[in-house]
């Protein structure tokens, strides 16, 4: 479960889901602009499957689903906040992969 929360979309996709409320595909598609459908889908029916989004079929012509977080997904709202603060360390992380790949190049070149 660990995995499938941390993955790169989990997180936008029930953020945008909260903040937003009840949404069709191509509006959750509009709002997360740098994700592929496929992708989109792939995330959608796993976070269905884990019981976190709700997808409501409506018999219609022509036919509208429609995805909604719920509870489940929502009580993950105070990590994904969490997360959300921490991540102005984000530089400071990036700093310290390039300090130690230099460190890495510098003993490499020694040997």
């Amino acid at each position: 479960m660990v995995n499938r929360v941390s993955s790169r979309w989990t997180t936008p996709i029930l953020w945008t889901l909260n903040e937003f409320g009840r949404q069709r595909f191509s509006e959750l598609e509009r709002r997360i602009t740098t994700i592929t459908p496929k992708v989109l889908t792939q995330r959608l029916r796993q976070l269905e499957r884990d019981g976190l989004v709700v997808r409501t079929y409506h018999p219609e012509a022509p036919p509208r689903v429609e995805l909604e977080i719920i509870a489940l997904g929502r009580s993950l709202a105070p990590l994904a906040a969490t997360l959300a603060e921490w991540s102005v360390n984000l530089d400071k992380v990036d700093q310290a992969r390039q300090a130690y790949h230099a460190r890495e190049r510098a003993s490499y070149r020694r040997s």
